[in-house]
């Protein structure tokens, strides 16, 4: 190997201890009673609804509202059954399908043609990514084991099989993640898309048994639910284009190079097979994640397909670079990450590594002990106190929330529970009391009082 060679590698190992880092906080968190994020109890309820503690999908007089497909829920209530926690099993299953994707992503690499050294810097620019700018590694939500069962299919498509069987599993994978995420199409339509342009055959397969499995899919989704999928995940939902733009332009601050060194590459050599297929996959997924990410309540996990996509032409680029050319952008794809960990102080105290949640862990078990000793159901806008309070599932606040800010729901009924003090706790996150709207929080000043404050929010009691 070429001293420039030698130096190369500097990068990948240098991301591969930030992620090994990172990843030795996450590993911390996980048993952890602290909530990560609203959809942690949110997830958690469900999964025990789905473990035959209630309905799924409760009907619309209800104030618990499921917008999403049904598998994780049985897979999280499955696992939190033995574990005895759904919002830790949901952790574990996030964790371990992470890992996964990782993997994925290599062995898509590698089949893409890539060498060893250029196809180990995929998986790193993907993990790097999630794990210093987001915060879905180890939480409980069903998006990463969405993908991880999308790149069992993706790499099925990747083979250079031509049978029937080998395409009817992939497009079962496709489907499977469908029903575990709904916004996990990307891969399944960058791929039918480019297999048409490779083997029109194989393509026309895998686009009939995805239709087939899909129709399937809801056909029996109908008849154990007795209702259709996509009236489902049609729910009331704010859209902020000022959201949308600022967003985006966080998201671009570490996707731009490996994005404009794509289109370079697709420019340059579209008639490659390997090109062709990560371009198709990184237009399709940007394209959808922009289109979701104004959304109310859409986080940046929207363009985890985009980031699978420009991780995998990043592999690609490096793939047709040597000597200084491919120090130089071994550098440059490392340099967003390694300055977020310089400018980040909590990689500088040393007491985050061994308490990466400081004292939250023990603010949190005190509201969680607060909220257990008084007897009757709570509103809590992050669910995963109510959860642990071993309360019953009563108000999903954002959905609910959408609904009221959008005019699709009378607010009348909760007001009306609220001033009959139904609720013995009711927590708010932090400046956020208005979560309901103003009819719900003047019904709650008249009727409670502020018990206590922290970190997690505010927390009331009635008069």
């Amino acid at each position: 190997m070429s001293r420039h060679g030698h130096i190369r590698l500097i990068f990948p190992v240098l991301l591969g201890l930030i992620c090994l880092a990172a990843l030795w906080r996450v590993i911390l968190v996980i048993g952890l009673h602290v909530p990560l994020d609203p959809n942690e109890g949110w997830n958690a309820y469900h999964a025990a609804a789905a473990m035959g503690a209630g309905s799924l999908y409760p009907g619309p007089q209800t104030y618990m509202i499921n917008n999403y497909p049904p598998l994780s829920f049985y897979v999280v209530g499955t696992l939190g059954a033995l574990v005895g926690d759904n919002i830790i099993a949901g952790r574990i299953i996030s964790l371990t399908a992470f890992l996964t994707i990782l993997a994925g992503i290599y062995a898509a690499a590698r089949r893409m043609g890539c060498s060893p050294s250029a196809a180990v810097f995929a998986p790193l620019f993907f993990a790097a990514g999630l794990l210093l700018f987001t915060d879905y590694v180890g939480m409980n939500d069903p998006q990463l084991l969405a993908h991880a069962i999308a790149s069992a299919g993706f790499l099925l498509v990747l083979r250079d099989a031509r049978s029937a069987r080998t395409m009817a599993t992939a497009a079962f994978a496709f489907v499977a993640a469908l029903f575990v995420k709904h916004n996990v199409v990307a891969m399944a339509v960058a791929s039918t898309l480019w297999l048409f342009f490779q083997d029109r055959r194989r393509g026309v397969q895998l686009f009939g048994f995805g239709a087939a499995f899909l129709l399937a899919g809801l056909i029996l989704f109908y008849l154990i639910y007795g209702r259709s999928l996509l009236s489902v995940l049609i729910t009331a939902r704010l859209y902020s284009f000022d959201q949308l733009f600022s967003d985006t332009r966080n998201w671009l601050t570490w996707t731009a190079l490996p994005l404009a060194g794509l289109v370079v590459l697709g420019v340059r050599r579209w008639k490659e097979a390997p090109v062709r297929l990560c371009a198709l996959y990184a237009l399709v997924a940007v394209v959808i994640g922009i289109g979701f990410l104004g959304g109310a309540g859409v986080d940046p996990n929207v363009l985890f397909d985009a980031d699978i996509a420009l991780g995998l032409s990043t592999a690609l680029v490096l793939n047709e670079l040597s000597g200084r050319w491919a120090l130089v952008a071994a550098a440059a794809l490392s340099a967003p990450f390694l300055y977020g960990v310089v400018t980040n102080p909590d990689w500088r105290e040393a007491d985050s590594w061994l308490r990466p949640l400081g004292n939250a862990a023990g603010t949190a078990g005190q509201d969680i002990a607060m909220m257990s000793a008084r007897s009757g159901p709570a509103l809590c806008e992050m669910q995963s106190f109510c959860y642990w309070a071993a309360k019953p599932p009563a108000v999903d606040v954002f959905n609910v929330g959408q609904q009221f800010d959008t005019g699709a729901r009378s607010d009348a009924e909760l007001v009306r529970q609220i001033e009959s003090k139904r609720f013995a706790v009711i927590q708010f996150d932090p400046d956020s009391p208005y979560s309901l709207g103003e009819d719900v929080h003047d019904a709650m000043e008249r009727s409670y009082r502020l018990d206590h404050e922290d970190d997690f929010g505010s927390f009331y009691v009635p008069r």
